[in-house]
C-alpha cells in the first residue's frame, strides 16, 4: 500500500476525530470535570463505537438503509433530537467546573453518541466509500482511524 494513502487515510482520521463535535464537547467537559482518567470510559465507548459504525457502513449498512428508510429516519430523528438535548445540556449549564457532582459519562454513553451524531455517520459513509474499497483496506482504514479517534477525542 502506498505512503501516500495512508497518510491521506489518517489526513482524513485526525480531521474527522479532532473537529467539534458533540462527541468532543462532552469529552471536553467530562476531562475538565472528572479529570483525564474518568473521562477514558466515555473516549474509549466513543471510539469503538464510532469504529463499528464504520466497519458496518463499510460491510453495507449504508446500502440497507437506503433500502429501508423508516429506519434511517428514525435514526436521522434520534441525532436530531439528541443534538437538541446536548444544546440544551449547554445552555442550562453553569459553565462552573468546581463542586463536581454526578458521575462521568460511561462507555456505552459515549458508544451511543456515535450512533446518534450526523458528524460520525457523515464521516462513516465518506470514509468507507472512500477506503473501503475491499474488505483489507476497510480494515487497515479502521485500524489507523482508532488511533487516531482514540487519541484526538
Amino acid at each position: 500500500m502506498e505512503i501516500s494513502l495512508l497518510l491521506s487515510m489518517a489526513g482524513f482520521a485526525l480531521a474527522m476525530s479532532i473537529s467539534p463535535g458533540p462527541v468532543n464537547l462532552v469529552a471536553l467537559g467530562a476531562g475538565a470535570r472528572y479529570g483525564f482518567l474518568a473521562s477514558l470510559r466515555h473516549v474509549v465507548g466513543a471510539t469503538l463505537g464510532f469504529i463499528l459504525l464504520l466497519l458496518l457502513m463499510g460491510l453495507g449498512l449504508g446500502g440497507a438503509l437506503s433500502r429501508w428508510p423508516l429506519v434511517a429516519g428514525v435514526l436521522h430523528w434520534g441525532g436530531v433530537l439528541f443534538l437538541c438535548y446536548l444544546a440544551w445540556q449547554l445552555l442550562v449549564d453553569s459553565g462552573r467546573v468546581e463542586g463536581v457532582d454526578g458521575v462521568p459519562p460511561a462507555f456505552w454513553y459515549g458508544a451511543l453518541m456515535q450512533w446518534l451524531n450526523p458528524k460520525a455517520w457523515l464521516a462513516a459513509s465518506m470514509g468507507a466509500a472512500s477506503y473501503g474499497a475491499g474488505v483489507g483496506a476497510l480494515l487497515l482504514f479502521s485500524l489507523i482511524y482508532l488511533v487516531i479517534c482514540l487519541l484526538s477525542i
